[in-house]
């Protein structure tokens, strides 16, 4: 049975223009084209007439990139929500955690997850845990999702890549099914 035919939802995460500030968040970002393949899934979606929810980050930080004052708030142009496709605002990392998502995939009766979105190893690492530990079939898209540099406690700087391919390692076959946009797209 093809992902279609069980109401398989889209979940983009985070994909706003305050991660546009690579400095911000560590520099270095792998995967320069991960909001194309988000986008890629988001028109295939459209056209499928399947379940899309979008969950963005509002930081209680009022530095913060991605708090509601700042430009970086707003989501990207070409991915921004459709009227009959539910906007979730969070304030930590899981889009599950105080915010009603559960409970509208519930209410639609999705049993079935892909997502997709900014970054690793942070929400799409967070939600994606919850998304299995509740019991959906989940797939995260591996080259829709992309990451920054990170430091370690000693100081050592830690390449995307590496953040990247250790945190899709760290939920594959545990929390969800990594999988590339084109096999994804095949099992559509």
């Amino acid at each position: 049975m093809k992902l279609r035919d069980k109401k398989t939802a889209l979940l983009l995460i985070d994909l706003q223009k305050g991660f546009s500030e690579e400095s911000h968040w560590g520099g270095n970002r792998n995967n320069p084209n991960a909001e194309e393949k988000a986008l890629e899934l988001l028109t295939m979606w459209r056209s499928l007439g399947l379940p899309i929810f979008h969950s963005i980050h509002s930081s209680r930080d009022p530095l913060s990139p991605l708090h509601e004052s700042q430009p970086g708030f707003q989501m990207l142009d070409d991915l921004v929500p459709q009227p009959n496709e539910p906007l979730i605002i969070k304030h930590v990392n899981s889009a599950f955690i105080d915010t009603d998502l559960k409970a509208q995939l519930d209410a639609q009766h999705i049993k079935q997850l892909v997502i997709v979105g900014l970054t690793t190893n942070h929400c799409i690492s967070t939600t994606t845990r919850m998304a299995g530990n509740y019991g959906f079939e989940t797939y995260l898209v591996s080259d829709a999702t992309a990451t920054f540099d990170r430091k370690g406690i000693d100081g050592k700087i830690y390449p995307s890549e590496l953040i990247h391919q250790t945190a899709l390692a760290s939920l594959h076959k545990e929390f969800t099914t990594v999988i590339d946009t084109a096999s994804l797209l095949e099992i559509l």
